[in-house]
């Protein structure tokens, strides 16, 4: 982040030291209902004027209060007093031949973390994958973000940022100029291991006063946390997708560890349960990338084949179902490699012709190491997942992953 807000000096009971400075309130961490609270409660003010300040922050983009010139002078001398817009850092942004964008974002004031997050534009839509963790603490083993490891979880303010930076830099206007037009809680992390941050901040991003996305358009990955799913379902109106890459047990628990914890059919019956739980669901995507010889070859599109009908059976609906194919995106050090085109395309088939509704995703931004599962920013590991990685980067004669 650009700054970050002084922790007040506290006595041992916990109450601040006379003199002490008070934090501030990041504005950026509240959604519509908590910026209300803290207006009524903190400022002493009408609810409606949150509703100001939430457009002048998500609409036009401005953080300075003295800019926010439909307030009155007694308003913004408050607000400068209690409370702050810190957006993130961009410490660089990086165009793709494509069209694809990625910004590399400094969270927090020493700058020894930060975090990615990619643009993708499209015919008839503009796509911004957004991280919802510095690393990932899960350590699925083709993700380019796991050989990184884990610091903390992303807070509100710094997941709603990074749209906040892009929405900022594309000249999006919500209802009226509409570059960005989808988020998908697909960059670095498990969004349902910060399940409080990540639903405030695509709270805001659904919000009217916010980005104005439909439900459907906002959508959240998630490698199968089978407790927080069926939170999810109650909780939030979003897309759901699932990180499957693997129908049977035993190799997707190699591929997926967390699949130990909650296998293949546990995860299945979570979907079901979150396509039940409101009618405005009809579907849930699952993401599959395709590795050479690991699972490509037609014995696994047939599993998965299966694995669809059965949940389509259960749905009573043959597209409750979607399965999209993303071709591996190879980086520094990994073991795996795409698989063929004429392997992708036959696997594409089996599923096709067993009326699966199944989707090649077509690889974007791979030139600036912006595609799916490419994604790397700056972490302060607390594993031991990034030294262990480097050393073998090392061994093969490539240097550290952060050179």
């Amino acid at each position: 982040m650009s700054q970050i807000a002084p922790i007040p000096s506290v006595t041992t009971t916990g109450e601040p030291l006379a003199g002490a400075p008070a934090r501030k309130q990041n504005l950026l961490d509240l959604d519509r209902a908590g910026l209300e609270r803290f207006f009524e409660e903190t400022l002493g003010e009408k609810r409606y004027r949150a509703h100001q300040v939430m457009k002048w922050i998500h609409h036009r983009y401005v953080t300075d209060f003295d800019g926010m010139t439909d307030l009155g002078k007694p308003l913004r001398a408050k607000l400068q007093q209690h409370a702050e817009v810190v957006v993130p850092n961009v410490v660089f942004d990086k165009p793709s031949a494509d069209g694809t964008h990625k910004w590399l974002l400094s969270m927090g004031a020493d700058g020894k973390n930060a975090i990615e997050t990619v643009y993708i534009p499209d015919k008839t839509r503009g796509t911004l994958c957004v991280s919802s963790q510095v690393g990932c603490a899960l350590n699925c083993q083709f993700c380019s973000t796991a050989t990184q490891g884990f610091n903390r979880n992303l807070s509100t303010a710094e997941i709603i940022g990074q749209v906040w930076v892009a929405a900022r830099h594309l000249g999006n206007v919500p209802a009226q100029i509409r570059r960005l037009t989808n988020v998908v809680m697909m960059g670095m992390g498990e969004p349902l291991a910060n399940f409080d941050n990540v639903v405030r901040a695509m709270s805001i991003m659904r919000d009217d006063l916010g980005y104005g996305l439909a439900s459907k358009r906002v959508t959240l990955s998630t490698a199968g946390m089978v407790p927080m799913i069926d939170r999810l379902s109650t909780e939030s109106d979003v897309s759901l997708a699932v990180s499957l890459h693997a129908a049977q047990d035993e190799l997707r628990s190699q591929l997926v560890p967390l699949n130990k914890k909650y296998p293949v059919e546990q995860l299945m019956a979570a979907c079901a349960r979150y396509l039940k739980a409101s009618p405005k669901r009809d579907s849930i995507t699952f993401e599959y990338t395709l590795m050479k010889g690991v699972n490509d070859q037609p014995e696994h599109a047939r599993s998965l084949a299966r694995l669809m009908r059965q949940f389509g059976n259960q749905m009573q609906s043959r597209e409750a179902g979607k399965v999209n194919l993303i071709p591996f995106n190879p980086f520094p050090g990994t073991r795996y490699e795409r698989s063929d085109e004429a392997q992708i395309r036959a696997f594409q088939k089996i599923l096709l012709d067993a009326q699966v509704l199944t989707m090649v995703r077509r690889t974007r931004g791979d030139d600036i190491d912006a595609a799916c599962g490419q994604l790397k920013g700056q972490v302060m590991d607390r594993t031991r997942r990034q030294a262990e990685f480097n050393r073998q980067l090392r061994e093969q004669g490539l240097g550290d992953a952060a050179a």
